[in-house]
């Protein structure tokens, strides 16, 4: 029985491309062209340039800015909230510019649009952002080692349908969309669906024959050419396809006039000789229906390039009918064709990718798409995952509390794991805490940069975390645990010295938001450990794609509390007036606000899932969102 819904894709390999068929809801089979990794790797290329160029403007213009400003009163204020915005600016390109792009632009990067790739979801559907997100963040794991993108070029190899990691977890594939050439319309017209009343001289398989040395014959040199009409001639005169060909004239012209003839012959409809079944079919379905299809291609042609709006509202439905028509077709030529990879059948499977990939777009991202995960979405997902958050949390709490138990009890434990320069400041701090002046100095001026700084990295580690589930969590779980020691093993540090309270004074602020990001970040991370190692009834693959999505949800919820913590442990921590029960004040009050936060939406009732796949009836009404 065949489903309705799209197949999951089949993978095959050709002599020169890698091809993968999709299932559509119409149950035609659409073939797209797998992207190899040499054009991957150049479209990365021209993307990485971009990226360069782009903080190269950022620093330039800084720059331009502070030079204009000439001599201020508080030049260093400026200098610092500079740095600050270099520092975000950076980390928005090197993580915001896949993603947004992708997520944004329907799967295409400039570079992917230069060599005409296209990032879609598995199905052959639109890539949404948070697939884009997923797959982009998964990145991390892929480039490594850094910079050579080993692991990622080496799944794409060996994976059938050149997935990297990202892709595999996100549910995508990267396709090329390659140039198609029109196909030639009859040169007589042909009733729609009457059968030829004669056949050609030539099977399929001989027309293909003398169609590739027609091809090739200007490339040939003189010799050469000769030998291979005169053998083709010969093969042909054994099946009596030459033997209504008068004998004058060489053996080149003989085949030059043969081939004209089954062109037209073909051109108007007639079935190929020993044709049988449907197969007699083809050359009378393109007859009379390639004039339709390069009709479409031009309309398709300016809904790439303007968005199906630019057609207006008859012609999305014109669209949309055609589109059905033309699906039809390609059913009609696939069986026609009897599994031959004939040019029809790729210039019209290549047509109705790129309508399909139209039709199937999903809606555009809104701002209040954007507050609803922030608000709803994210809080409802920490909720529903609270068993890994909180196995997140005890690899981290656990290891902690055993290193400060260690190194209370044996201070010189702490040189074993500690780093040097985190002993030094150890040593340092007693003398601080005598003079009161702090964990760490605190020149006003650099708080923004601070915040920033500490703002980029603690994302990043978060990303790591989730990233490194795809390893079955092993990466997730080392994480947590070196994390966890380094920060039960620095609490225990300074407690042997007698000077728990600087550092107190200075974690309490931001410590509650960061440490729960942190778990939240593992728990995300263990989503897609579970998926390999207990997916249930579910398959690996289908495991992967629905715990990815629900963690980048998780990572939302991480990024948004440690965007509020970096700030505070860059503007408030290192503050040395503030006593620690105004310290502790502020970390009462994001407690309360990270319970407020995490019990959004509890009393809401879920909106219902949207479809993944419309309906046919609602194709054309789905084009004008």
């Amino acid at each position: 029985m065949t489903s309705s819904l799209p197949a999951a894709g089949r993978a095959r390999a050709s002599s020169l491309s890698q091809t993968i068929d999709v299932e559509t809801p119409e149950l035609v089979v659409l073939s797209y062209t797998i992207a190899g990794v040499g054009s991957r790797a150049l479209a990365a290329l021209i993307d990485s340039l971009i990226c360069i160029a782009t903080i190269v403007l950022i620093m330039i213009g800084l720059a331009i800015s502070s030079t204009r400003r000439g001599v201020s009163a508080t030049p260093g204020v400026f200098d610092a909230w500079a740095a600050a915005v270099f520092v975000l600016a950076i980390f928005c390109v090197i993580w915001g510019y896949y993603v947004l792009f992708e997520g944004l632009a329907d799967g295409q990067t400039p570079g992917k649009r230069l060599l005409r790739l296209r990032v879609v979801r598995d199905g052959g559907y639109s890539v949404t952002f948070g697939a884009s997100a997923v797959r982009n963040l998964v990145r991390l794991v892929d480039i490594q080692p850094i910079p050579s993108y080993a692991v990622g070029i080496v799944t794409i190899m060996f994976s059938k349908s050149g997935k990297r990691l990202g892709d595999i977890v996100a549910g995508t594939i990267v396709v090329r969309e390659a140039l198609v050439r029109e196909v030639a319309p009859a040169s007589a017209p042909v009733a729609a669906g009457a059968p030829s009343s004669f056949d050609t001289a030539l099977t399929e398989d001989e027309f293909t024959v003398l169609e590739r040395f027609m091809d090739r014959r200007g490339s040939l040199d003189a010799g050469r050419r000769t030998a291979l009409a005169t053998q083709l001639v010969a093969r042909l005169s054994a099946t009596n396809a030459l033997s209504g060909d008068a004998q004058d004239g060489t053996a080149l012209a003989r085949l030059v006039r043969l081939y004209e003839s089954e062109r037209a012959a073909r051109a108007r409809g007639a079935a190929a000789r020993q044709a049988r079944g449907a197969g007699r079919e083809r050359n009378v379905l393109v007859a009379t229906r390639s004039p339709r299809w390069n009709a479409f291609a031009a309309t398709l042609a300016i809904a790439q390039r303007h968005g199906l709006r630019s057609l207006g509202e008859e012609g999305v439905r014109a669209f949309v009918s055609e589109y059905r028509d033309l699906a039809s077709d390609l059913a009609r030529l696939r069986t026609a064709a009897q599994g031959r990879e004939t040019p029809e059948l790729f210039y019209l499977s290549r047509l109705l990718a790129g309508a399909h990939n139209l039709l199937y777009r999903g809606r555009a991202l809104t701002l209040a798409d954007v507050v609803r995960l922030i608000t709803i979405e994210a809080p409802r997902e920490v909720r529903r995952s609270w068993r890994p958050v909180l196995l997140a949390g005890a690899l981290l709490f656990g290891p902690a509390l055993i290193a400060y138990s260690a190194v209370v009890m044996h201070p010189a434990v702490a040189a074993t794991f500690i780093p040097a320069g985190m002993l030094d400041r150890a040593e340092e701090g007693v003398r601080r805490a005598r003079e009161g002046t702090g964990y760490i100095p605190d020149p006003q001026i650099f708080r923004p940069t601070m915040a920033s700084q500490i703002i980029a990295n603690n994302v990043q580690v978060t990303f790591g975390v989730f990233a490194l589930g795809i390893t079955a969590g092993f990466g997730s779980l080392l994480l947590l645990v070196l994390n966890g020691v380094s920060l039960g093993g620095v609490f225990g540090l300074y407690q042997s010295k007698g000077i728990a309270k600087l550092l107190l004074a200075f974690v309490a602020p931001h410590g509650v938001l960061e440490l729960t990001a942190v778990c939240i970040a593992g728990g995300a991370g263990f989503l897609l450990a579970a998926a390999l190692l207990l997916p249930g009834r579910r398959t690996r693959k289908r495991a992967l794609v629905e715990n990815g999505q629900r963690a980048i949800r998780l990572v939302a919820a991480a990024t948004v509390l440690l965007l509020v913590a970096g700030t505070l442990e860059g503007f408030v921590s290192p503050i040395p007036s503030w006593p620690l029960n105004a310290k502790f004040a502020v970390s009462g009050a994001t407690l309360v606000l990270l319970v407020l936060y995490l019990s959004a939406g509890r009393l809401r009732r879920a909106a219902p899932a949207p479809q993944a796949i419309p309906q046919q009836d609602d194709a054309d009404l789905l084009a004008l969102r």
